[in-house]
C-alpha cells in the first residue's frame, strides 16, 4: 500500500474509529496496523490525533545564495587578515569595507551579502580551504633563583574591567640550536582590550628587556598598571623590579612550570611572532633593527586596529560539559576606546590613522618586510624545509600568480603565513 493508499485509509477509518466502542476499537486498530504495516503505538497515536486533513504548509524562509564572486572576496579578505576565526572575520568586514571597495569592483548587492553573512555561512563556505599544522617546540625559559621571594606569585585568575593589567613573556629565534647570542622577542598583551606590542631583542640581558618595555610604555594609548612574567632570569631581577617602583607599575609572576598562567600572552606568541617570523634562526644586528621596524609601524597598527578578537565572558556548566560564552568580536582599539583609562592625545592620533590607513596596503608592507627579514635570517641553523613545506609552497606561488578575475590584483600573503598557518577557525 502506498503512502497515497495509506493516507486515504486513515481518512476513512478516522471517524469510524472515534464513534466506535472500546472492543470495536481493538479491532479496528488490529486491522488498521494489519493494512498499513503501522507500528501499534504510532497507530493509535495517529488515531488518536489531529483529524486527517490537509497538512498546513511550512514556510521556510530560502536560504540565501552567495555567488562566487562574494565567495572569492571573502576568501581573499580571509587570507589577508591571517587567516581568523569566522567571528572575527565577520567583525572586520565594516572596518575594512573602504579597502575592499578600492581593490574588487562589487555591486551593492554583493557588497550587502558580504557584510551579511553569517559567522557559521563563513565556516562551511571556508571549510574547503582550511588547513592546520601542528608543530611542537620547547621554550628556552631559564628559572631565576635571585629575588623571586619579593615579587607576588598572582594565582587568582583576571578580573579586570579596564586596560592597562598586562602580561609580558620572550619569544626565542634561535632556529636549530640554542647556542651563542640570537634574537628575542618581548611581547606585552593587555589583558582587558588584547593590545599587543612586540620588540625584538639581541640576546635577553635585563637590561634590554627593561629598556625595550620601557619604549613600549610609552607608545601605549592606556596607563601601564600591571605587568605579570613568568619566572625566567630576564624578568625576575632588581632592574625590571626597581623599574616597575619608579613608575607605580604592580609587578607580579606566574607559577614555575604553569604556562596557563600567562596564557593571554602565550597565545599572542603565536599570533603575532611565530605565525609571522616562523621558526628561523635570527641572530644580527641588521636582523633585529629589520624585526623592530616591522613591530614599531605596520605590525601594530594592522593587529590592534583591524583585526579583532573575542573575550571569554564566562563559562556555564551543561552537566558534564562547559559551555564558553564569548563577547561580540571587537578590535583592541575599540576596547580601549570604551575604557576611561585611554590616553587622549594617543587616541585622537590613532584614529586618525585608522581613517586614514588602508589594510590591504599595510598587509602588502608587511609581507615586503617580512620577505626581507627571511632574507636575513641564518638558513645554516634554520629548520630545513621539508619536501611537504616545499609543495605546500610552490601550489601557495601558483595560486599567488594568478589573478582573482574581477579587476583587482591577487592579495598576496607572506611565505612564514603560507608554510605555518596554524589557522585558529
Amino acid at each position: 500500500m502506498g503512502h497515497k493508499a495509506k493516507w486515504e485509509y486513515f481518512r476513512a477509518v478516522y471517524e469510524r474509529y472515534h464513534k466506535a466502542g472500546r472492543e470495536a476499537k481493538q479491532m479496528m486498530l488490529n486491522e488498521f496496523c494489519l493494512n498499513t504495516g503501522y507500528h501499534r503505538k504510532y497507530a493509535i497515536r495517529l488515531l488518536n490525533g489531529a483529524p486527517p486533513g490537509k497538512q498546513p504548509e511550512r514556510r521556510r524562509e530560502p536560504r540565501p545564495r552567495y555567488g562566487r564572486q562574494v565567495l572569492s572576496v571573502l576568501a581573499a579578505i580571509w587570507q589577508a587578515a591571517g587567516y581568523p576565526l569566522s567571528v572575527r572575520l565577520k567583525a572586520l568586514l565594516p572596518n575594512w569595507m573602504p579597502g575592499i571597495r578600492k581593490r574588487f569592483r562589487m555591486t551593492a548587492a554583493e557588497e550587502k551579502q558580504l557584510l551579511s553573512i553569517s559567522a557559521r555561512q563563513i565556516d562551511r563556505r571556508l571549510r574547503t580551504r582550511k588547513s592546520e599544522r601542528k608543530r611542537r617546540i620547547y621554550g628556552r625559559t631559564k628559572p631565576a633563583s635571585l629575588r623571586k621571594h619579593h615579587i607576588p606569585v598572582k594565582t587568582d585568575s583576571w578580573d579586570v574591567t579596564s586596560p592597562g593589567f598586562s602580561e609580558i613573556d620572550l619569544v626565542a629565534h634561535c632556529g636549530n640550536s640554542g647556542e651563542g647570542e640570537f634574537s628575542h622577542t618581548l611581547n606585552l598583551t593587555d589583558i582587558h582590550s588584547g593590545w599587543t606590542e612586540s620588540r625584538a631583542l639581541l640576546g635577553k640581558s635585563q637590561v634590554a628587556v627593561q629598556h625595550a618595555l620601557d619604549e613600549i610604555e610609552g607608545v601605549l594609548p592606556f596607563r601601564l598598571l600591571g605587568v605579570d612574567s613568568d619566572n625566567g632570569s630576564e624578568f625576575i631581577n632588581w632592574h625590571l623590579q626597581r623599574w616597575c617602583e619608579q613608575k607605580q607599575i604592580q609587578l607580579t609572576r606566574g607559577r614555575p612550570y604553569k604556562k596557563d598562567d600567562n596564557a593571554h600572552v602565550e597565545q599572542k606568541n603565536w599570533t603575532h611572532v611565530r605565525k609571522l617570523l616562523g621558526w628561523e634562526r635570527y641572530d644580527s644586528g641588521a636582523a633585529v633593527e629589520a624585526i623592530n621596524d616591522l613591530y614599531r609601524h605596520e605590525l601594530r597598527l594592522w593587529m590592534n586596529l583591524y583585526l579583532p578578537s573575542v573575550k571569554l565572558v564566562k563559562k556555564v556548566r551543561v552537566g558534564s560539559k562547559v559551555r564558553r560564552v564569548y563577547d561580540a568580536a571587537q578590535t583592541p582599539m575599540e576596547r580601549v576606546l570604551a575604557g576611561a583609562q585611554a590616553k587622549p592625545e594617543r587616541v585622537a592620533e590613532l584614529k586618525k590613522l585608522r581613517q586614514s590607513l588602508d589594510p590591504f596596503q599595510l598587509g602588502k608592507l608587511i609581507d615586503q618586510k617580512l620577505q626581507r627579514i627571511y632574507d636575513l635570517a641564518n638558513r645554516r641553523l634554520s629548520p630545513k624545509v621539508t619536501a611537504e613545506n616545499r609543495g605546500a609552497q610552490a601550489k601557495e606561488k601558483t595560486l599567488h600568480g594568478r589573478r582573482n578575475g574581477h579587476g583587482g590584483s591577487s592579495v598576496t600573503f607572506p611565505v612564514s603565513r603560507r608554510l605555518n598557518p596554524g589557522l585558529h577557525l
